[in-house]
């Protein structure tokens, strides 16, 4: 591709840096050589024949219930469950943006089904290309929809450090979701074909969407994205309402990245887990506590020689009762928190 025709459709803002280059274009280890190139990003582990252009995928797809929580944004609330064969791994907040020349899909889903599922409900709502596929970190539930979108040849944006991760730990994450449900209702994994190491601008014709990569903080490859139009301010998993936050990145880091959503003005707030929230940043309250107690309570156990299997039954207890999932989840927390902050 010439350097104009790349730049197409979307903006270089004073801080951005972006890689440009379609991930088919960089090598493969060796046990990735039976990935397949597409012009816009680069597909793992193989087609299934759902997934080819022209098919129809054996997932029964339909449309589901969506709300246009403002003009133009319409998101599918997920189920405060882990991932199950009954619920598809619908359990993300997910959905799409239109403009007035195209789609930008947000999150496209946690498996096939749910990815064909969003596919079909963009095309009963709106007679637009989706030009856009946002990867918004590496966890199964927001990105295994992805090969869903392959047929539209869209752009997939993902954090710089996205590829690396999903490198490491794709296959892994498949095999899991495989084991519930099955190799052709599960997906493929898509690597993104344009890079955000700072901030972009993607242009969906009279409607500018920011996206912003952030250090590591609830995994090591976030994006947030914020609406010109309507204020509304989209950070998937770094913000959680009701349902327990799981720390994949930093600690320190995620606490450090929420302060600074927090001074983002913004007319509402879309969770990647939990109802969208109409008082941002009051919004970020549950969260907020819950990290700080997070680091409060291991920092003390590490100073009263507490080993990390009894904090893990100890740190964050007071929150049990503010979260959906809570046992579910905090153990893990602790102990990524404990292993960060025990040789800071």
């Amino acid at each position: 591709m010439k350097a104009n025709k790349n730049m197409r459709g979307h903006r270089k803002t004073g801080t951005t840096s972006i890689d440009r280059r379609s991930a088919a274009s960089r090598p493969l280890p060796a046990s990735h050589a039976k990935g397949h190139a597409t012009r816009r990003g680069l597909l793992l582990g193989g087609f299934c024949l759902c997934c080819l252009p022209g098919t129809i995928c054996a997932s029964d797809a339909g449309p589901f219930a969506t709300e246009e929580i403002a003009d133009g944004i319409h998101i599918r609330r997920g189920v405060d469950e882990d991932a199950t064969q009954a619920n598809e791994n619908a359990i993300a907040n997910i959905g799409f943006i239109v403009g007035r020349d195209s789609v930008l899909v947000t999150d496209p889903g946690g498996s096939l089904t749910d990815g064909e599922n969003l596919r079909a409900t963009i095309a009963r709502t709106i007679r637009l290309p989706v030009k856009y596929v946002v990867l918004s970190h590496v966890h199964p539930d927001h990105i295994f929809g992805a090969s869903a979108f392959l047929k539209d040849d869209p752009v997939f944006v993902g954090h710089a450090r996205l590829k690396k991760t999903l490198l490491q730990r794709g296959a892994f994450y498949r095999e899991k979701l495989i084991a519930i449900f099955g190799s052709e209702r599960t997906g493929t994994i898509v690597l993104p074909g344009m890079e955000v190491r700072d901030r972009a601008e993607i242009d969906l014709g009279g409607r500018i969407i920011e996206v912003t990569a952030h250090a590591p903080a609830h995994t090591v490859c976030d994006l947030s994205l914020f609406d010109k139009n309507t204020g509304t301010l989209l950070p998937a998993d770094l913000l959680f309402v009701r349902r327990m936050p799981s720390l994949d990145g930093s600690l320190r880091g995620w606490i450090k990245t929420l302060d600074g959503l927090k001074n983002r003005a913004a007319a509402r707030a879309v969770p990647g887990h939990g109802p969208v929230a109409a008082d941002w940043p009051a919004a970020s309250a549950g969260i907020a506590r819950y990290l700080a107690t997070l680091e409060r309570d291991t920092r003390q156990a590490i100073a009263d020689g507490v080993g990390i299997d009894a904090a893990i039954n100890t740190a964050a207890a007071s929150e049990r009762g503010e979260w959906k999932l809570f046992d579910d989840y905090n153990g893990r927390n602790v102990g990524e928190a404990y292993k960060e902050l025990e040789w800071e």
